[in-house]
C-alpha cells in the first residue's frame, strides 16, 4: 500500500507539472488553479506515504520517477527535444534511485 501511495503522489505531481506548462505562465486560469490542486494533493499523499517509507528513499523515487514521466510527456505531448545527453542523464538518475533502493539502507 505504501508504494501505491507513493506512485499516486508521483502521478499527481506529474499532472501538476503538466498543468503548469498548460497554464502558460499563469495566464490561463483553469490550468493554473488545477495545478495548485494537483500539487497540493501530491504533497498530502506523499506525506501519508512518508509514514511508512524513509524520506530519502521516498523523495528520491518521487522526484526521479516524476522527472522521467514529465520528460516523456514533454517529448510526446509538447514536442520538446530530447538530446542524447539528456537521455544519458535520465538513465543515470534511474540507476541512482535503483541503487538507493537495492542498498538495503531503507529497511
Amino acid at each position: 500500500m505504501k508504494w501505491l501511495l507513493l506512485l499516486l503522489a508521483i502521478v499527481l505531481e506529474v499532472c501538476g507539472t503538466t498543468l503548469m506548462k498548460l497554464s502558460n505562465g499563469f495566464s490561463r486560469f483553469t490550468p493554473s488553479l488545477l495545478m495548485f490542486g494537483f500539487y497540493g494533493a501530491s504533497l498530502v499523499v506523499l506525506n501519508i506515504a512518508l509514514k511508512q517509507i524513509p524520506v530519502g528513499v521516498a523523495y528520491a523515487i518521487w522526484s526521479a520517477l516524476g522527472m522521467v514521466l514529465i520528460s516523456f510527456i514533454g517529448v510526446m505531448y509538447f514536442k520538446e527535444p530530447l538530446s542524447p545527453m539528456q537521455v544519458t542523464s535520465i538513465a543515470l538518475i534511474i540507476l541512482g534511485v535503483t541503487g538507493l533502493n537495492l542498498s538495503g539502507i531503507h529497511r
